[in-house]
């Protein structure tokens, strides 16, 4: 019997798979270049409010990822978090809307 996921399990699978698939030689990091292409691609409204160099170098720093350093999944996951309790009170209805989850 095949085994059916949840829709979180999926995105979860599209988070790994989208940034693993932006790597030219498949390595566990990205360089600058590359995550800056999958951002645009895969989060087009967050480079449009930080997309030029400066505001890329800041998203960068709050993803934890120092200078000439590549991109882990780790610093990813970093930016997912905080755009996750961002985007839930973007999406609802309520006007004033935030977020309460307590991240580990």
């Amino acid at each position: 019997m095949a085994v059916e996921y949840s829709e979180l399990e999926k995105a979860i699978n599209t988070l790994v798979t989208n940034f693993h698939s932006a790597s030219a030689d498949k390595g566990p990091s990205l360089k600058a270049e590359e995550f800056k292409s999958l951002l645009s691609s895969q989060l087009p409204n967050l480079m449009k409010t930080g997309g030029s160099d400066a505001g890329f170098g800041d998203v960068l720093k709050q993803m934890g990822v120092k200078d000439g350093e590549g991109i882990t999944f780790k610093n990813f996951w970093n930016l997912i978090q905080n755009l996750a309790t961002s985007q839930y009170g973007l999406l609802s209805n309520e006007k004033v809307s935030k977020c309460s989850c307590l991240l580990l």
